[in-house]
């Protein structure tokens, strides 16, 4: 079976950052732009506790759908299955330095957060009670720190 272009990169030397994953153009003729938003170090730091990312896609997906500029352009926030980072589709034909302000604004707003995790309830939520505000808050800060407010290209290109 053909590797598909995700597993091609090569995880040992892959930075934190935004990344542009793939670009789809639909039927319609529409692109959209998928990133990795990578907020650990693949294999050489842990992965994010599966709470607390569970507590960052609902704060980046509710932040993300109600930004006055970008939620018609939202189309998926969500957690990677390694653990180290999110994916987020987005209708447009972008590059990571696009949407650098906007992961700016989504990781301050989770990192300074206070108050009820929106959809954390038994209604909103398949597994509600799977959270943790504190370590998101604490992820989301490292990330901005670390990453987002002062990016190399490293951070903004896969690696060659």
């Amino acid at each position: 079976m053909k590797k598909i272009p995700s597993f091609t990169i090569d995880h040992t030397r892959l930075s934190r950052g935004i990344f542009v994953s793939r670009k789809d153009t639909t039927p319609g003729g529409n692109v959209l732009t998928t990133f990795d938003i990578r907020m650990k170090l693949p294999n050489r730091e842990p992965a994010l506790d599966p709470r607390a990312i569970h507590t960052i896609e609902h704060l980046a997906a509710t932040f993300l759908r109600n930004h006055p500029q970008w939620s018609n352009r939202i189309i998926y926030w969500g957690p990677m299955g390694c653990l180290t980072g999110n994916y987020l589709i987005v209708s447009g034909d972008y590059v990571s330095s696009d949407i650098l302000p906007l992961m700016v604004e989504t990781f301050r707003f989770i990192a300074d957060f206070e108050g009820e995790i929106p959809g954390a309830t038994p209604q909103d939520c398949g597994n509600y009670t799977f959270n943790d505000l504190p370590q998101a808050k604490a992820e989301a800060a490292a990330f901005l720190q670390n990453t987002l407010l002062n990016p190399s290209e490293e951070n903004l290109n896969y690696p060659a």
